[in-house]
């Protein structure tokens, strides 16, 4: 029988992970632009659509890749992806978008949204203690998401504009159109999904790293490109609102509709290599920067410099410093 070699097994697995990458992003940009459509079509509310279809849409690739790579057995990418994700949301997202256009807030405009995301962090805590995350508690964490939706849309006094594409809505033209789009991006997300999922965990094997650590970075900076790319265009039409609030956004749903969908489907088994450095510090960048953007509102290029410094070091410890990992 033909045996392949380990170079040979991580080329193949990162020529996997690339093209997945690609789908992934791909499908989630045909997905965001069909649902807009259908929604908007179907007498749904601009800031209906803000809240939910456009913030859960940037994360459908980590939704997909988590529940798929939980379904195939290997929880770690699972949930690393969501821990992953989040951090290079802050730091990465955030940090590259600040080094472009200073983003600036004031604490009322961010209070409601940041205090979810901390809420969620903590939870998402607590869930990983337990060792399991299991049916119940996922549809503890989505009841409480669709509250919170619920109560946004309710208070919720700002008029949401959703930003129209100069391509008008990716050439759209018709209801059956826009369902056959959803229909072939979701078929992207799923076959993208899959490859990203079964190249990740064999380059992991080819080059000795746990797959809960090809999750939290590889896996987790591919399924976060379609915020980086979102907010990097929103920071050229200095559109702030819509920065800070797709990244907090994003990872309160990574939390409270991806880990708790990936768990209500099967049990998340928590890989105890992510409760040391990787789970720390997903909370201590979350509350680093809940605070600072509570208290001076501003991100400048320096700090998105920093920002960007951090997450390098943050990556490169994964893979330089194994003995940090608990």
């Amino acid at each position: 029988m033909f045996e392949i070699t380990t170079y040979q097994l991580f080329i193949l697995a990162s020529g996997a992970i690339l093209f997945g990458l690609y789908l992934l992003i791909k499908g989630g940009d045909l997905t965001i632009d069909a649902a807009v459509y259908v929604a908007e079509k179907t007498g749904l509310s601009p800031l209906f659509i803000g809240a939910t279809i456009i913030s859960f849409g940037t994360s459908v690739p980590e939704l997909f890749t988590s529940v798929n790579a939980n379904l195939s057995g290997f929880p770690g990418i699972s949930l690393g992806n969501v821990l992953g994700s989040n951090v290079a949301n802050i730091l990465l997202v955030l940090g590259a978008t600040a080094m472009i256009l200073p983003i600036t807030a004031t604490r009322k405009e961010l209070a409601k949204d940041m205090s979810m995301m901390l809420l969620a962090t903590a939870i998402l805590v607590g869930g990983m203690y337990m060792g399991v995350i299991s049916t119940v508690y996922g549809l503890i964490m989505f009841a409480i998401l669709a509250g919170f939706v619920f109560y946004q849309y309710k208070t919720d006094n700002i008029d949401l504009e959703v930003e129209e594409d100069d391509d008008d809505g990716a050439g759209i033209a018709s209801m059956q159109a826009a369902l056959l789009i959803l229909l072939g991006g979701l078929v992207a997300l799923a076959v993208g999904s899959e490859l990203l999922v079964q190249g990740a965990v064999a380059a992991g094997t080819a080059i000795g790293v746990p797959e809960a650590i090809i999750g939290m970075t590889v896996v987790a900076f591919g399924t976060s490109l379609p915020e980086l790319s979102t907010c990097i265009a929103a920071a050229r039409k200095q559109s702030l609102g819509l920065i800070l609030g797709n990244i907090i956004g994003s990872n309160t749903f990574n939390i409270l509709s991806i880990v708790a969908l990936t768990a209500i489907i099967k049990p998340l088994q928590v890989d105890p290599v992510l409760m040391g450095m990787e789970m720390w510090t997903t909370v201590i960048v979350s509350v680093v920067f809940a605070g600072w953007m509570l208290t001076v509102g501003k991100l400048t290029k320096p700090i998105g410099a920093a920002m960007l410094l951090a997450y390098v070091v943050f990556i490169a410890a994964q893979y330089i410093a194994p003995q940090m990992i608990a």
